[in-house]
Formats: structure tokens, C-alpha cells, sequence
């Protein structure tokens, strides 16, 4: 099983914008980013590392990477340009295939010989039946796959539609899932160590979960709030940018406090000691926090 600080990392590492220097792309990390070039587009995709993700966690938050389209090949929810992404060179074995069909097509066809243009016109129909099988599957699986989907209790972005909002409220928007996405792991990872750390019903014990738990709604409240802006405001301006900022900060300092109260836990699951001071402080410092943003 993964170590859950790296799960985290590796999210973040996937939902960070990535920077250009000398013209090449970097993620987070410093490690080159991939470049795809295809007809109408240029993409830069971050590719998760192996072992570290589950296979709902690669499609939420790398949806265009190589390991995600495999994954929806898998399921049978995947399409050309999913095995496009997994084989970089099939476009071109495939242009070579039929261009030398169609070399030998021309001499049987100028003689007439109707075996050899059948035969030609067999081995033309299956790369077609490959592809149809490779991006198709039978209608039950499709279903159960929902079926499984729907079942199983996912944290994801809240879809947004795309004709909403201004452009240039984009980057806010990005920024703000992306954050998201990161408080969700977090979440998780501290309400496991609290769990480990006290033993319910200790008033300590409800104390630290009432405080994660009010975390959690006031983030929650904090990025409904920038998603209403950004998809609602009917222009862009300073106070709107000056609001949308405030709100990103706030989420911010939230994941920020959820962090160290996460460390100071893993710190003092190893000591005797169970009034640890710094955890007490922190947990003061994480409801003064709360209180202020409510105040905002």
C-alpha cells in the first residue's frame, strides 16, 4: 500500500500547473512534461507515477494521461483517440500498412485479377474490426461498469460547465478544484491519524473531529463560493479578482492547518505522552482560523 504522504504529493504533483522554462514544460517537481502534439492541438500531459494511485484516482485527477486512457480501454469506455494515446506509432504503421495495399492493389486491379483485390480488400477491412474491438465492448459490461461506478462512494470535481464564466476567470477555477482536490486527501489522512490517536467517545477524540469536520464545511463554503463568481460575474474586475483571491487564500490556510495538525499527529503517535501541548495549540490555532473565515 502506498505511503499516504506520497499519494499526496503525487496528487499535488498532477494538479499543479506546470511552468515553462527555455521553452520545455515542467511539473511541479522539476521533471520534464511531456508534450502531444495531434491535428488541432498541442497538450502537455503529466503522466502519474506507477503504484501510487488507484485507477479511479488516475481518471480523476490525470484524465489525459497514457495510464488513464488504458484504464478506460479496460472498461470499455474508451475511444480512437484513448488508443492513440497508448500507441504512439499506430497512426504510422497504419498509413504504411495501407500504402502498401494499395501498391499492390494497382497491378491486379490494371490485370483484372478480382482474387487478389478480394483478398486486398479483406486484409484493408482488419485493422478496422482491431480497432472497433479495441475501443468497443458489449453493452452489459458498459452498464456494469456504471452500475459499479455509481455504487462506489468517489470524491470528485464538481463538474462545471464549459460555457460558463469568463475566460479570464479560468485560471481561478483550475486553481480552486485543484485545491480542492488536495483538502479532500488530507481530509482523509487526518481523520484516519485521529482515529489511530484517541479513542471515541474521549472528549478529546470529538473535540479534534468537530474542528475537521467545521474545516470541511467551511472550505467547502470558501470554494462554492469563488466557483459562483467566477461562473456568475459578468465582467472582470479588480474587486471581483480582489474576492476571488481571499477565497483561494482562506482555502489555503485551511489545507495549511489540516497539514500541521496531520504532522503533529504522526509525530506524537510514537510518544506516551497524550497531552501533547503542540497538538492542543494547534487545534486552538485551527478553530481561531475557523472562526475568523466566518467572520470574512
Amino acid at each position: 500500500m502506498p505511503n499516504e504522504n506520497s499519494k499526496i504529493h503525487e496528487i499535488k504533483r498532477l494538479t499543479t500547473p506546470i511552468t515553462f522554462k527555455n521553452s520545455k514544460a515542467y511539473d511541479s517537481d522539476g521533471q520534464r512534461v511531456k508534450c502531444v502534439e495531434s491535428l488541432s492541438e498541442i497538450k502537455y500531459i503529466i503522466e502519474p507515477k506507477k503504484g501510487l494511485l488507484t485507477d479511479d484516482e488516475v481518471l480523476q485527477y490525470a484524465p489525459d494521461s497514457s495510464d488513464a486512457s488504458r484504464i478506460k480501454l479496460q472498461r470499455g469506455i474508451g475511444g480512437i483517440s484513448d488508443l492513440l494515446s497508448i500507441n504512439d506509432s499506430l497512426i504510422g504503421i497504419l498509413g504504411v500498412y495501407y500504402i502498401s495495399l494499395i501498391c499492390i492493389l494497382v497491378p491486379f486491379a490494371f490485370w483484372g485479377n478480382k482474387t487478389v483485390m478480394f483478398i486486398i480488400l479483406i486484409l484493408s477491412i482488419l485493422p478496422l474490426i482491431y480497432l472497433y474491438k479495441q475501443t468497443s465492448s458489449k453493452k452489459t459490461a458498459k452498464t456494469e461498469t456504471i452500475k459499479q461506478e455509481k455504487a462506489m462512494p468517489q470524491k470528485i470535481i464538481s463538474p462545471v460547465r464549459e460555457d460558463t464564466g469568463l475566460e479570464s476567470l479560468k485560471k481561478y477555477e483550475k486553481e480552486a478544484n485543484n485545491l480542492k482536490a488536495l483538502f479532500d486527501v488530507k481530509e482523509e489522512v487526518v481523520k484516519d491519524l485521529i482515529e489511530k490517536y484517541f479513542t471515541p467517545p474521549q472528549l478529546t477524540y470529538d473535540r479534534f473531529m468537530n474542528v475537521v469536520d467545521s474545516s470541511h464545511k467551511m472550505f467547502y463554503n470558501q470554494h462554492d463560493s469563488a466557483l459562483n463568481i467566477i461562473n456568475l460575474a459578468a465582467e472582470d474586475t479588480p474587486r471581483i479578482e480582489s474576492e476571488l483571491e481571499a477565497k483561494l487564500s482562506n482555502m489555503k490556510a485551511i489545507i495549511d492547518q489540516i497539514e500541521e495538525l496531520t504532522n503533529e499527529l504522526v509525530i506524537n503517535l510514537s510518544s506516551d505522552d497524550k497531552t501533547n501541548e503542540d497538538v492542543k495549540n494547534l487545534l486552538e490555532e485551527m478553530e481561531n482560523l475557523i472562526s475568523s473565515v466566518k467572520e470574512y
